[in-house]
């Protein structure tokens, strides 16, 4: 067995959350996998179509959570596509028009896999409906990074990871 290597130098692996907007649940995941990941994985968050914006709803959850939102916009995936971006070990599509969509070629050949999650942001309503929405998904992308953080990266190849990742996207969050 071949364990996935950890990043240059023994640096996080970094994981990238991508969505169309990238202004809820790839935000959402981002900041919540760098909170609890004890610097193991650094995470980032980008869109096809970046809003432009972080969803309000999604600052005031992630603040209402303990977690901190300095520093955080909307971004396009082209970021990360350049050849002085990040080198990503892994890829997550957290929306399903994102994972339907042609990507970029990554760099370093990242294992990929999609998590599928309602749209916080497209909810209508009264105003608690929608930050009880909100919750509920940020509920189910909490459950999901717990179970990717659980796994023994270090220890399994490359198959393995996709094979678990993929199991966590058909795991009932």
């Amino acid at each position: 067995m071949i364990a996935m290597p950890s990043g240059r130098s023994g640096a996080p692996r970094n994981i990238l959350f991508l969505c169309t907007g990238n202004s809820a649940r790839s935000v959402l995941a981002e900041v919540y996998l760098n909170a609890k990941s004890g610097g193991r994985l650094r995470a980032f968050s980008a869109g096809s179509h970046p809003k432009g914006e972080i969803h309000p709803l999604t600052l005031a959850t992630l603040r209402e959570a303990g977690l901190d939102t300095g520093g955080l916009r909307s971004k396009s995936r082209d970021e990360f596509a350049q050849a002085d971006a990040p080198e990503m070990r892994f890829i997550v599509t957290v929306c399903d028009s994102a994972a339907g969509e042609v990507c970029p070629t990554w760099p370093g050949q990242p294992v990929s896999a999609h998590w599928s999650f309602p749209d916080p942001a497209a909810q209508e309503g009264t105003e608690e409906l929608r930050r009880s929405t909100f919750r509920e998904v940020f509920r189910q992308i909490r459950n999901r990074v717990d179970l990717f953080l659980a796994l023994p990266l270090e220890s399994l190849d490359r198959l393995s990871v996709k094979r678990e990742m993929d199991e966590i996207g058909r795991a009932h969050a």
